[in-house]
């Protein structure tokens, strides 16, 4: 017969609990092991609750996600935040979901007469991979910097250009234009082209903007295209976070370099700020410096990132 002091009921109940909770045993098998009554068990289990003994976490990820939008919305004064699960540091990997949240987000913002404004690279590789095809009528979209020319070298501009047209039913305006060009005066003259300005136009018209963050690694694409000297990228190096649409900025989002900039082509980055959607598209350990930057900045009003960029971004900064 159960001895029914404190003591014994105390260390009863916690037996059950082991055997209930760590153990995986039902509460009939612990009845039968204990040689107690299932009412018994059930009471005890409830006793140990009510008095400390053991308590119920449940780790709900959607609760945990939404408050890190939360607080990110609140922080950078954002007016949407998404956030993919993520459990190692691989950019590819995280590229993917974050591509994934993009292509859903876009489908639920679209509408009739939209246009959108898009850059390049893998990580908009991976959002055009996840686009959903509409119904939507008169999409316009359209490249917001120009591209690379160097022919061993690869923005991925074409492929998600074309997926971008078949999802939307439409034609993407490409900005036939490289990355940069050789003075600010030569892009003066190009950019009053009828046809460039043309181009340049509807991007400063786009209501939607999706973009990502460069860094200012050695093996940044951009420093690759032979445009830019040693000592540009060495200075870059040592003060820029990253880019934006090819336009390199400090940890507060200031212009880095403004000669570079002068002769950047595509879209300014205040222009950024005027969208109804700025979306920033950017996460893993080694972007956190640049999205860091922008968001100070205040380009983007929507940030889609993996979860411990988020954290990271509350903890870091």
């Amino acid at each position: 017969m159960v001895n029914t002091s404190t003591t014994n009921k105390n260390q009863t109940a916690l037996e059950i609990c082991h055997l209930y909770y760590e153990d995986g045993l039902s509460q009939n098998e612990i009845a039968k092991k204990l040689n107690i009554s299932r009412p018994t068990i059930s009471r005890l289990l409830a006793y140990a609750k009510e008095n400390g003994m053991v308590q119920i976490i449940i780790n709900d990820p959607n609760q945990d996600l939404s408050l890190l939008q939360m607080q990110l919305k609140k922080k950078y004064q954002l007016k949407d935040v998404l956030i993919a699960e993520n459990f190692v540091d691989d950019t590819q990997l995280i590229n993917d979901k974050l591509g994934k949240l993009t292509a859903s987000y876009l489908n639920k913002i679209v509408k009739d007469n939209d246009i959108i404004g898009i850059s390049w690279g893998h990580t908009l590789t991976a959002v055009a991979h996840h686009l959903i095809p509409n119904e939507h009528h008169n999409i316009k979209v359209v490249q917001l910097k120009g591209s690379m020319s160097e022919s061993d070298l690869s923005d991925h501009a074409n492929d998600i250009n074309q997926k971008f047209a078949q999802a939307f039913h439409t034609n993407t305006i490409n900005l036939p234009l490289p990355t940069f060009l050789d003075s600010a005066i030569t892009k003066e003259i190009v950019i009053k082209d009828k046809f460039i300005h043309q181009i340049y136009e509807t991007g400063i018209q786009s209501n939607i903007a999706i973009y990502t963050t460069g860094t200012v690694q050695d093996h940044s694409s951009l420093f690759r295209l032979g445009y830019l000297s040693e000592q540009e990228v060495a200075d870059l190096q040592h003060l820029a976070v990253g880019d934006i649409v090819s336009r390199f900025i400090d940890k507060d989002g200031h212009i880095i370099n403004p000669e570079l900039n002068n002769r950047t082509t595509g879209i300014d980055l205040a222009n950024l700020r005027q969208k109804d959607y700025s979306i920033l598209v950017a996460g893993a350990k080694k972007k956190l410096v640049s999205i860091h930057g922008a968001l100070n900045g205040r380009y983007a009003n929507v940030l889609i990132t993996d979860k411990q960029t988020a954290i990271d971004l509350l903890n870091k900064y």
